[in-house]
């Protein structure tokens, strides 16, 4: 079971930035830092690709309104690339089943994920588009932070990702308020983009 804290928190971190996490991975163990990284994440392809993605993502993520729909697009790419990015870590070390790893990070991923997307349809509430900024940096410098440390300190890391889960929990509960009124600012806007598309309300 010593790979199942490395699991929750690449499953963890993929709810937030799962290209992030794939590249990260496949530099670790591309160089050596880490034996547990399995060669399908070392491919020079594949950390291409997760680094084109990772840039569209960073530039994606700290625009207003942009950002709630590509967390939208990623609701189940995020929690696939964390079940998966399980499943081979598991399949590398053989001190889990793969199946297992699979659903835990499959699984909290879906759940940061959630934090996530709940968090920024919160902030997109405020017409101000810093607090995007700075939040996104802030969770782009997080999961390399957690992610590099759960390659020494595995557990410690699974920690603090647990931590950081259960607060954001907490707080998309007490950010529902928010989260339901954008949802109608934005079921306003597309009514007035309906209307204006037709020429505005029929006479009555």
């Amino acid at each position: 079971m010593s790979i199942l804290p490395l699991v929750f928190t690449s499953g963890w971190a993929s709810g937030i930035n799962a290209y992030a996490v794939v590249l990260l991975l496949g530099v670790f163990g591309a160089t050596g830092i880490s034996d547990e990284v399995p060669a399908s994440l070392q491919r020079t392809d594949v950390m291409v690709v997760a680094g084109v993605l990772f840039l569209i993502e960073a530039v994606s993520d700290k625009i207003p309104y942009v950002d709630s729909l590509w967390d939208s697009v990623h609701t189940v790419v995020r929690p696939v690339a964390g079940a998966v990015v399980g499943a081979l870590l598991a399949g590398q070390s053989g001190s889990l089943p793969e199946l297992a790893a699979g659903a835990v990070g499959g699984s909290t991923a879906l759940l940061s994920h959630l934090v996530k997307a709940g968090t920024r349809m919160a902030v997109n509430t405020s017409p101000e588009p810093f607090s995007n900024i700075v939040l996104s940096t802030a969770e782009d410098l997080g999961v390399a932070g957690i992610v590099s440390f759960a390659m020494f300190h595995p557990v410690a890391a699974a920690s603090i990702a647990g931590a950081l889960l259960l607060a954001g929990l907490v707080l998309l509960v007490l950010l529902a308020a928010r989260i339901r009124r954008f949802r109608r600012r934005r079921a306003r806007r597309r009514e007035d983009k309906r209307l204006m598309g037709t020429g505005g309300p029929a006479p009555r």
